[in-house]
């Protein structure tokens, strides 16, 4: 299954939060984002609890099955009374998954409550959760086989969870005693949930980090969007000093991680040297760099650059590409495309390809199912016969390692605005890094096209849109009458 990019983050009206005939208590109104499948928790397992970060391993917070605990529904409206300002603590932001096949369909609805997914026209934008509801029920099946074929679930949580450990652990060897919390954005334990118990520990002193090396405003950004609009809206969170580290791509530590990596799976080919190199990176539309000057592109082919320049510093001349997956809609995305480069490659008689996943540090659907299954497959039709793929970072001691160096660096700048070096986006709090990266809050362009007159794909896929609302307002009026819409038109006829 592709996953789907990640907007703007904006205020807005909030779409409905419903699911399998159960409304939950809506959340409040932090952003375009709070759209969320919430289950009430007597009627769902999936429901999570928030234990304190002492009945977790080495100082990390992570939820647990037994109680229920909807994400953070409320703004506190008095300082905090238990911030200790020494006190450190660490925000790992990530993506999230289905941890379940029951999960699949509440996270896709998720993912399609976002108006920055699906964006409906204005006129009819109340129908979003309907719409939501609609594509999730009907995607769930297809979603759940790739869930299946990769073990029943995404392993992404309890991944992160190993690395918000390893962090912990790690810092606390490098003499930093810090409390690790992860924060998801589309599933458990949600970015809320892990704000709220930054607050109930105590937190002065909060480093915040997207575990996505390279900065992009649909990923990362869209994630601080909400911490900021929390962060205005919470009194209790006014008063906490923290910082940003907006990417880390650049690092030697991840850098030296990655070639590590890289050179083990390497050794894995009989003839080393005739190996193409293949980074596949999640894609973006190309409207996000081009219209809204998002630095993913630059900062990934830099990347890239730092890492092969590492690579072949240790003996080896591969050859490189650089391409995209994971594209979804009629829109352009960053060229060139993953499945029409591993084409390309095995047209022009490339017999062994390694494949690098450079935009992923945890293993989850796009490179267990999308990489190892399709473009293994795809690579295999195209006559490329010797494959390997290069592993995520996961836990990696040096990559862990670099990330707490990382942390510890930031410390210093709790609370200003830095260059970090070599990236393209400054360090600082949420505040001054988007004022200094995007002052306006600009709103992405629709990874959809909104509409085009004549025969286009446009056109065709709106006209699907809008007959697919007209059954659902159809269905909804024949529940409602206990008629069909044409014994109520032939009644007023007559």
């Amino acid at each position: 299954m592709a996953s789907f990019a990640r907007g703007s983050c904006l205020p807005s009206t909030s779409a409905s939060r419903q699911f399998n005939h159960e409304v939950a208590r809506p959340l409040p109104c932090f952003s375009r984002r709070s759209a969320r499948a919430v289950q009430v928790a007597s009627a769902s397992k999936h429901a999570r609890t928030v234990p304190t970060a002492a009945n977790t391993d080495v100082g990390v917070w992570s939820a647990s099955e037994n109680n229920p605990a909807l994400p953070f529904t409320g703004i506190n409206g008095t300082a905090n009374p238990n911030m200790d300002p020494e006190k450190v603590g660490v925000l790992l932001l990530n993506l999230g998954g289905p941890e379940t096949l029951d999960d699949v369909r509440p996270f896709l609805y998720n993912l399609f409550a976002d108006p920055d997914i699906i964006r409906l026209p204005k006129p009819v934008a109340f129908l979003q959760p309907f719409v939501a509801q609609l594509i999730s029920t009907l995607r769930a099946p297809k979603s759940a086989e790739a869930y299946k074929s990769i073990g029943g679930g995404s392993p992404l949580r309890r991944i992160t969870d190993d690395q918000a450990n390893a962090l912990a652990a790690s810092l606390r060897a490098k003499g930093t005693d810090a409390n690790v919390y992860v924060g998801m954005r589309y599933w458990h334990p949600y970015t809320e949930e892990a704000l709220e118990q930054v607050k109930k520990d105590g937190v002065g002193k909060l480093v915040i980090l997207p575990l996505y090396p390279q900065f992009s405003i649909s990923t990362s950004g869209s994630s601080l969007r909400l911490l900021e609009s929390i962060f205005k809206e919470d009194i209790a969170l006014s008063g906490l000093q923290h910082t940003v580290i907006p990417s880390w791509y650049q690092r030697q530590g991840y850098v030296n991680a990655m070639v590590d990596l890289m050179e083990g799976e390497l050794m894995r080919f009989r003839d080393k040297s005739s190996v193409e190199v293949f980074f596949s990176a999640h894609g973006v539309p190309t409207s996000y760099v081009t219209e809204a000057g998002d630095p993913y592109k630059e900062e990934m082919e830099e990347c890239v650059d730092l890492i092969m320049q590492e690579f072949k510093a240790r003996g080896n001349n591969n050859h490189h590409t650089l391409a995209y997956q994971s594209r979804v809609g009629p829109v352009e995305w960053l060229k060139p495309y993953t499945d029409d480069t591993i084409r390309e490659l095995g047209e022009s008689g490339v017999k062994s390809l390694m494949a690098v996943p450079i935009s992923f540090v945890s293993e989850h659907i796009e490179t267990l199912e999308e990489i190892d299954m399709e473009y293994r497959e795809l690579a295999h039709e195209s006559g490329i016969t010797n494959w390997g793929r290069v592993p995520a970072l996961n836990t990696n001691e040096v990559f862990i390692n670099d990330l707490a160096d990382a942390v510890q660096e930031a410390l210093p700048y709790v609370g200003r605005l830095v260059r970090s070096s070599g990236s393209l986006v400054p360090q600082g709090d949420l505040e001054m890094l988007l004022e200094a990266y995007d002052r306006e809050r600009r709103t992405l362009p629709s990874p959809v096209v909104m509409w085009q007159w004549g025969w286009t794909r446009s056109a065709e896929a709106w006209n699907g849109r809008l007959a697919m609302l007209s059954i659902l307002i159809i269905l909804a009026f024949e529940v409602a009458t206990g008629k069909s819409v044409l014994q109520n038109i032939f009644l007023d006829l007559s």
